[in-house]
């Protein structure tokens, strides 16, 4: 074998291996070690109950699993599937801002894991989506990290959104022209709509309050365009009797003149979401919920 070539192919052979080699001290991209920082405030958080993750149903171990009967318009038709919310506590650390695999840190915190999974068929192929919200446990209101992931024939596209404390960076890569990899920065004081059906379920809702709020929006889409923003209105009333299978409260958010969606969540905690309309025809209706380990085989 001629040297030159010898020599690219002894390089090749250690990169490959070192791409398989689990990743050793500082090989990572990691943040800071030692204990999280504080949250800071957000603008809403007096109309939230800030303790409605704290409540001892979320140390069971187990997950809640709620499983709906969906639709959404793909291709200018309505699509009918199963649409399953995962909610779930987890341990992360600050050093990489994920499950922690090791308990014995001194960089840890609580959050809750929302999991938001569908597949959905059309007339020649599947579209797969999968997002994963995650929110401090004593933070309902302030999205912590959020990433989302579409599949289907024509291409894959991942998009991530990370709290900086002052601002939210997204960053993004899909099959789309111009919008093929990139980073952005989002305002911070904002509510994201793909977080609203958990979000929303702990408002302090025996008050019934009407705010204003910034909301950026849908992430769960195979697009990677910078999110368009709405100066919305959110309000709580309670639900007619007729509009849900149990006593339910009823949360509107007027994103513009145009676009509404509606959400019920039960009255009972922990406010399950009951039902969804969007302006864009996305349906949720529940037809399952219930508490279980689905990590196990």
């Amino acid at each position: 074998m001629p040297v030159f070539p010898r020599r690219a192919f002894i390089l090749g052979a250690l990169l490959a291996l070192s791409a398989c080699t689990p990743d050793g001290p500082g090989q990572q991209t990691a943040r800071s070690g030692g204990p999280p920082p504080a949250a800071a405030p957000h603008a809403l958080d007096a109309y939230f109950n800030s303790q409605w993750a704290m409540d001892k149903l979320w140390e069971d171990g187990l997950a809640e699993v709620a499983t709906y009967a969906a639709e959404r318009v793909i291709y200018n038709k309505v699509r009918r599937f199963d649409y399953t919310q995962i909610t779930v506590k987890e341990e992360f650390n600050q050093e990489f801002n994920v499950k922690t695999d090791s308990y014995q840190r001194s960089d840890m915190f609580p959050v809750l894991k929302v999991n938001q999974f569908c597949r959905i068929p059309t007339d020649q192929y599947p579209y797969h989506f999968l997002t994963s919200l995650f929110f401090r446990r004593d933070r309902p209101v302030a999205l912590h990290k959020l990433t989302t992931s579409s599949q289907e024939w024509c291409g894959a596209t991942f998009k991530a959104i990370t709290d900086e404390g002052d601002q939210y960076t997204e960053t993004y890569n899909s099959y789309w022209d111009k919008q093929g990899a990139g980073q952005r920065q989002l305002p911070h004081d904002v509510l994201f709509e793909d977080a609203l059906p958990y979000t929303l379920r702990a408002l302090r809702f025996e008050q019934k309050p009407a705010f204003a709020a910034t909301i950026l929006e849908l992430q769960q889409t195979s697009k990677a365009t910078p999110p368009v923003s709405y100066q919305a209105r959110v309000a709580v009333a309670e639900a007619a009797a007729a509009e849900a299978a149990e006593p339910a409260w009823q949360v509107r958010v007027r994103l513009d003149q145009e676009k509404e969606n509606v959400y019920w969540f039960a009255r009972r905690y922990p406010n399950v979401l009951l039902r969804q309309t969007t302006w864009d025809g996305r349906t949720l209706q529940l037809t399952s919920v219930r508490r279980y380990a689905y990590w196990t085989h």
